[in-house]
């Protein structure tokens, strides 16, 4: 059974103690249930609990799915990489927003529970620091490291905001309730954001508990926001000193894992690779500890050989399958040919289940069956993947599933949460931040800084495809120890320009770090989101004609989502402006 570690906290967090005013009701002067008076909460053990109240809303805190850190939808779905699956009346809010027609009234409040849930986490962080502030029970070294995780997470939740809405609303923990309503949505986030993971890592130790962040969680998170401002030197010597000197919470060395499959294993949690991760749990009275954000992603299955019993929302895309086509050099193809019909990966779209089907039989990176789950290869310890009957609609969604987060068989009711509607609450950590995505960003950083250097562009390159081209880990048969797949990948042999070392990292980036929510992102960091999404709806809807015709990507607009418009009827528009085009 996993190990509990940090429990949404049941407290009300921040009430009011009531106090009936009558000279002789004095006995009627009690706090609420569930409340918590400024004595309880100035000492370590309350102000910890503070904390980990912070921690749990890193994975959600409203139950909406938007909430949850792997952003399949904003990230995965948005970015090209994943389809909305199911059918086209299930979660049918979602179908504009693939489309890029989300709207500031969002039916299934989806953009406003994203948006008030990491709000809820500033909040979370602000009550700790204030909480800090006014404690004579701390030494300096508890408020230090206590105020320097608060900080890192109060950073991190400012950061997804930006990454998604671009103009959102910043305060500390000094500024007043009553003020709150008159800070307009054009604050300077970067330069809170910056100021927290600043701190963190001047005030948090590098070994600091599994689970809790660390001082290289602040640090690496500090060089990706110098990237995303394409502050590409000052994001270099973040990552530099992330790559030498960094360990895991635990104390373990930064590293790749030799398997890459383990990256996705609940009985692998916190291992080397993990810089920055969410914390899950099961059977603790709640399967919102679990992965309850991806509770509809699993393959659309009703039997017993297949996890989750539902429900097939994320489908990775045909462009995305394509992308995993090698060259006989093993190398991807960077001048996008993957989606040709010379390259296009053989699928069984409008193939039966019982009716016979053919593997692909050319060259793919192997990465491809720890990614994506495909007709006839082994789907982790199921079973092969049976095709259609795991769809439960091809023409809408495609011929794929999901193959990240999702459980084993043999961790059935061990490493899952059955007490809901659904067996799919699997407890496996979700990582924010693992060591192959701090070797690409520095790699991006090593091409675009002045005093970057593409000889180590290279090397951070090939160490992720030394490790993806280990074949003693690649996906095999079920009943031999041969291959599932034509498998063939090799390191680059040289970057000859930046150019296409560019390029070659981007693309590393989506074979690497494939269906985790990054996709979209980095599209509109590149300034590239036009042009790389408006070709996807161009090919994709080639094989999904109904899906996507007429929909497009508009620059300008669609680089960010629309600001709730409950919120801005609740502060008014002359504070909270929405963003344009919308």
């Amino acid at each position: 059974m996993k190990t509990f570690k940090f429990k949404k906290p049941s407290l009300l967090l921040g009430a009011l103690l009531l106090a009936f005013m009558s000279c002789s009701d004095e006995f009627l002067q009690v706090a609420p249930t569930d409340s918590l008076a400024d004595a309880q909460v100035s000492t370590k053990a309350g102000i910890d609990g503070l904390l980990i109240g912070t921690y749990s809303a890193l994975n959600g805190v409203f139950g909406n799915r938007f909430e949850g850190p792997n952003h399949w939808a904003t990230g995965s779905i948005v970015g090209g990489e994943a389809n909305k699956g199911t059918d086209a009346g299930d979660y049918s809010s979602l179908n504009p927003i693939q489309r890029y027609e989300a709207s500031p009234v969002d039916p299934n409040n989806d953009f406003n529970s994203l948006w008030r849930g990491r709000y809820e986490g500033v909040s979370r962080a602000n009550k700790v620091l204030s909480a800090i502030a006014n404690s004579t029970e701390l030494s300096a070294a508890d408020a230090a490291r206590l105020s320097g995780e608060a900080r890192m997470l109060r950073g991190h939740f400012y950061f997804d905001l930006k990454k998604h809405f671009n103009n959102i609303v910043v305060f500390d923990e000094t500024v007043a309730a009553e003020d709150l309503a008159t800070l307009p949505n054009n604050g300077d986030a970067w330069a809170i954001i910056e100021s927290d993971l600043q701190f963190a890592y001047d005030n948090l130790p590098g070994v600091n508990g599994a689970g809790r962040v660390n001082k290289w969680a602040a640090a690496a998170l500090m060089g990706k926001a110098k990237l995303f401002q394409q502050k590409f030197g000052e994001a270099k010597t973040w990552f530099d000193d992330v790559i030498a000197n960094g360990v895991t919470s635990n104390g373990i060395k930064y590293a790749l894992l030799d398997d890459y499959a383990q990256i996705y294993n609940a009985e692998n949690d916190n291992n080397a690779e993990v810089v920055f991760d969410v914390e899950s749990a099961n059977n603790t009275g709640s399967v919102q500890n679990a992965n309850a954000f991806d509770d509809l992603n699993y393959p659309y299955n009703t039997g017993p050989d297949g996890p989750g019993n539902c429900c097939g929302f994320f489908q990775p895309s045909f462009e995305m399958a394509n992308s995993y086509r090698t060259g006989a050099d093993g190398l991807p193809l960077l001048d996008k040919s993957y989606n040709s019909p010379a390259n296009a990966l053989k699928d069984d779209y409008g193939v039966e289940a019982d009716e016979p089907f053919v593997e692909d039989a050319d060259p793919l990176d192997p990465r491809i069956d720890h990614v994506i789950g495909r007709r006839g290869i082994p789907y982790l310890d199921w079973i092969e993947h049976p095709g259609k009957a795991w769809i439960r609609d091809q023409a809408y969604g495609g011929p794929y599933s999901p193959k990240k987060y999702i459980y084993y068989r043999s961790q059935e009711n061990s490493f899952t949460d059955g007490s809901s509607w659904t067996r799919g609450y699997a407890t496996m950590n979700y990582t924010i931040i693992r060591f192959a995505d701090v070797l690409l960003m520095a790699a991006e950083a090593e091409i675009e800084a002045p005093s970057g250097s593409l000889a180590t562009a290279l090397d951070y390159v090939n160490q992720v495809r030394r490790r993806a081209a280990n074949s003693e880990y690649w996906v095999k048969e079920y009943d031999s120890d041969a291959n599932a797949a034509n498998y063939v990948i090799s390191e680059y042999t040289s970057f000859p320009n930046a150019d296409f070392a560019r390029d070659a990292v981007r693309f590393e980036r989506k074979l690497e770090l494939g269906e985790e929510g990054h996709r979209f992102f980095d599209l509109v960091r590149w300034g590239v989101a036009a042009e790389e999404l408006n070709a996807y709806l161009a090919y994709e809807s080639t094989k999904l004609v109904t899906k996507f015709g007429g929909a497009s990507f508009t620059s300008g607009k669609n680089e960010y989502f629309p600001i709730p418009q409950a919120q801005i009827d609740i502060t008014g528009a002359e504070i909270l402006s929405q963003n344009p085009g919308y």
